[in-house]
């Protein structure tokens, strides 16, 4: 099982990330918080992200994420019934780690299924099955694991990038976009967001 790589960032696409590893290049489907992160890195550049491997009759997918904590609530969404991989990514690209866990400890079926292709009663299967199963430490969300800032902590970049992908932006175009703002000198979320779209 391929549960970590750190290697060169060949490429990026909407899609996933290339990492090279030892000559050999990875295809990762990332969560949102690891794209952000991965695209970051300036490209030929090291970049590490937690993986995941699905192997079904007909698709190899190599998952990635921001850390471990990101990585446990994935494995924990796809173990409800009707919540596949790539569900579970689309999740964890919409909302950070700990809002996941916040909307399943308090029974919040409606931010669940406020992201695209989960209906409502698919989150209320999730809360259902999950609920009460949700460590403190993953409600806090907000921890370094393993000395690297987990994906919570980024929750202002993240803000950023969903509200420009919510102008109709890409994530790539929009992650681009907020770095270049934060380099420029912006802080809070406002502030990104106005440097970004003078930018784009």
């Amino acid at each position: 099982m391929i549960g970590y790589l750190k290697g060169k960032v060949k490429a990026i696409t909407p899609e996933a990330v290339l990492l090279e590893v030892g000559g050999v290049g990875y295809e990762v489907v990332c969560s949102g918080a690891a794209f952000s992160r991965l695209s970051s890195v300036p490209k030929g550049e090291e970049g590490e992200v937690y993986t995941y491997l699905r192997i079904q009759e007909d698709d190899i997918t190599l998952f990635g994420f921001a850390d471990m904590q990101e990585k446990s609530l994935f494995l924990r969404l796809t173990s409800v019934q009707g919540v596949g991989a790539k569900m579970a990514i689309a999740i964890l690209s919409a909302m950070r780690p700990g809002e996941v866990s916040d909307a399943i400890a308090t029974a919040d079926s409606k931010r669940l299924s406020g992201v695209k292709g989960v209906g409502k009663k698919t989150a209320e299967r999730i809360i259902l099955e999950l609920h009460g199963k949700i460590s403190a430490d993953e409600l806090l969300g907000g921890e370094t694991v393993g000395g690297r800032i987990s994906a919570p902590a980024l929750s202002q970049d993240e803000d950023a990038v969903s509200a420009l992908m919510g102008l109709g932006f890409t994530r790539q175009e929009s992650v681009r976009a907020v770095d270049r703002a934060k380099a420029a000198g912006a802080v809070t979320a406002e502030e990104i967001i106005g440097l970004a779209l003078k930018g784009m």
